[in-house]
């Protein structure tokens, strides 16, 4: 309805601007003064009408280039969220190699630093694969640790890897006491628990000595093959065998839960001192 009254109005303003135009020489002023008259408010209107629509168009190109910019603007905080991710996580990893460069440093024993290559942590089957073999002067049985303690040892080696059987592995047994009463037992391992973290059980403890959850359980250092008081990991929780006359430990792998990507193997020529 609004766009036929101005349509109607458009067309009553033509038709005042023909006939003023085509009047006769010999009219009087006063008729031309009232057609002005008339048609003045019409040519404001046509005036108002163009710089709102001239007003419109600028707005609108206004808005298309804000748009435009919010785009870049959003674009770039991506771009430079992803370069603050990468910066975090070379920090992070350049912490850790500096953590085993220091852990390699201390040692007195020979060891020889691993890259992790391959895992499988699932079920019973606890093992891991490692970027050096029997060329870089590993054999099989050889004990792995990291800074967080007892890894595991190695099983098959080729000529450029080697598998390692984790502690948490059912196949990998390890001569072990408690550090705080320094009772004696066997560690080996207990595939995963319910939760997915890997578990290992400290067996044959005496019954009479006092195991509490939390106690530390590290290397003994009989047997050969793994180094003396390396960490192993903590004690979870603590039961008596049917029997009675041993007490067994569930124990959480210290070194096994948050496995490191680099690992360090025994050459067999340990030193049996401490571990750091």
């Amino acid at each position: 309805m609004i766009g036929r009254k101005r349509f109607v109005r458009w067309i009553a303003a033509a038709v005042a601007l023909l006939l003023l135009f085509s009047l006769p020489g010999g009219c009087t002023a006063r008729i031309r003064g009232v057609f002005k008259d008339v048609i003045t408010p019409l040519n404001t209107l046509v005036l108002k009408t163009g710089r709102s629509l001239k007003e419109g168009i600028d707005t609108v190109r206004g808005f298309g280039g804000l748009a435009e910019e919010n785009s870049r603007l959003t674009e770039e905080v991506v771009h430079l969220q992803a370069r603050n991710r990468v910066l975090e996580n070379l920090a992070e990893e350049n912490i850790r190699l500096q953590q085993q460069l220091d852990f390699r440093n201390r040692q007195s024993r020979d060891l020889i630093a691993c890259q992790v290559v391959a895992r499988t942590i699932s079920g019973w089957w606890q093992s891991v694969r490692v970027s050096k073999g029997a060329s870089s002067g590993i054999g099989p049985n050889r004990a792995v640790i990291s800074s967080d303690g007892l890894v595991g040892r190695t099983a098959e080696v080729s000529a450029h890897t080697a598998d390692v059987l984790l502690v948490s592995d059912p196949a990998c047994k390890v001569s072990a006491r408690i550090s705080r009463t320094g009772a004696f037992g066997v560690v080996s391992g207990r595939g995963t628990n319910l939760k997915g973290y890997p578990v290992a059980r400290m067996q044959f403890i005496h019954k009479d000595i006092p195991v509490r959850a939390g106690d530390a359980v590290v290397t003994s250092g009989l047997g050969g093959v793994f180094p003396k008081d390396v960490l192993i990991g903590y004690v979870d929780d603590v039961h008596t065998e049917e029997t009675g006359l041993y007490q067994y430990a569930d124990i959480i792998p210290n070194a096994v839960i948050d496995l490191l990507d680099v690992v360090f193997i025994s050459t067999g020529n340990d030193d049996s001192g401490d571990a750091e």
